[in-house]
């Protein structure tokens, strides 16, 4: 036997709800074409795009190397460390060093301008 579900009671709760939703649809879209946004984008994607990219090339040369430059891979660099310990610890290096000028990229150039952008959204939509 199959269970039906009780109706609503909550019917004015839930369009007002629905109504909120689409006010708050509404801004962010305006919103989401404004200078404002449109500029921490920018600024976002002018950090993101060369650091993937970069380490991106960083991390396939490390795979490439591995498999087709084993005598260059192989090389002593001090007693028994070679170039493939040194590029793996590397990839370790390069992450944390990417984590880290991100956050202070991060710190200087967004969120100052996120900051700004949240308030003004939750100050239209009554947040």
């Amino acid at each position: 036997m199959a269970r039906t579900r009780p109706p609503a009671r909550n019917g004015r709760k839930n369009a007002q709800a629905a109504s909120r939703a689409q006010r708050e649809a509404d801004v962010y879209t305006r919103m989401a074409g404004e200078e404002g946004f449109l500029e921490l984008k920018r600024r976002y994607q002018r950090f993101a795009f060369p650091a993937t990219i970069a380490f991106m090339v960083w991390y396939i040369t490390y795979v490439i190397c591995n498999n087709w430059a084993r005598g260059f891979m192989d090389t002593q660099v001090i007693g028994n460390i070679n170039v493939a310990v040194v590029f793996g610890l590397l990839q370790f290096a390069s992450t944390f060093a990417i984590a880290f000028f991100y956050a202070r990229h991060a710190g200087k150039a967004l969120d100052p301008l996120a900051d700004r952008l949240r308030d003004e959204f939750e100050k239209e939509t009554g947040r």
